[in-house]
């Protein structure tokens, strides 16, 4: 059953029942490492219905290494996304933060694969479910870091997702609401505003750069992110 006929409509009932489903899990001694940003691709926004971001928190044990093979059985009617990874190297401690904060605070970045999933059948959400649901969150894969990223037109980098060597995703970092540290410094203010900013070494995804695509049982998943490298999975059989 969709959320929203339990909650209603509002981002802020969203938020709300994520806070609580969060604060429950670190009581279970799972740790917070980080947070994702959902719904920054265009592309993603009308596969889902919605016209604005969300984001949701990142778990330690939500994190697969590149190259891991992963169970279908820990995912969720999945489907896999190509994004950016930031790593800060210091808080983010203003309310407000610039642009220029956020870029001093940034210790390197890193390809990765996000692997979202609905506990909502047949994906039938809406903002506040999506929302409520941890903004869909999953699983990530990360690839090698990289610590000379200032160099790197990030806007303008082109992303390659192949699903056992076929294309099925394409798209360039501008689809993250115009360039990914956008959507890290629409991350940053939002955090800010709930009272739960950034911290050194949090990790961030940025947004999916192109459309999510399906997951099946024995599925090889490979990501390539222009000048930063490529990240990579496989699918566990199903059991």
């Amino acid at each position: 059953m969709p959320v929203r006929e339990l909650i209603g409509e509002t981002i802020e009932a969203g938020y709300a029942v994520q806070s609580i489903v969060t604060e429950r899990w670190l009581q279970e001694g799972r740790r917070l490492c980080g947070r994702k940003i959902g719904l920054t691709s265009e592309a993603v926004q009308k596969q889902l219905g919605v016209d604005q971001p969300d984001f949701g928190v990142l778990m330690a044990d939500m994190e697969y290494a590149d190259g891991s093979e992963i169970p279908l059985s820990v995912m969720h009617q999945a489907k896999a996304e190509a994004e950016l990874a930031i790593v800060l190297k210091s808080d983010l401690k203003h309310k407000e933060p610039s642009y220029e904060d956020l870029i001093e605070a940034i210790d390197h970045i890193m390809p990765a694969i996000e692997i979202v999933g609905s506990r909502i059948r047949d994906w039938n959400i809406h903002l506040s479910d999506t929302v409520a649901d941890n903004a869909s969150s999953g699983l990530y894969v990360l690839g090698a870091p990289v610590h000379d990223w200032r160099k790197i037109d990030l806007a303008a980098a082109a992303m390659v997702m192949t699903r056992n060597g076929e294309t099925v995703s394409e798209g360039v970092g501008a689809a993250c609401l115009g360039h990914p540290l956008n959507a890290a410094l629409w991350l940053a203010n939002t955090c800010a505003r709930f009272g739960t900013g950034l911290k050194a070494g949090d990790i961030v995804l940025t947004g999916a750069m192109g459309p999510m695509v399906p997951i099946s049982p024995g599925d090889r998943f490979e990501a390539s992110i222009e000048n930063v490298g490529s990240v990579q999975f496989t699918v566990g059989p199903d059991q």
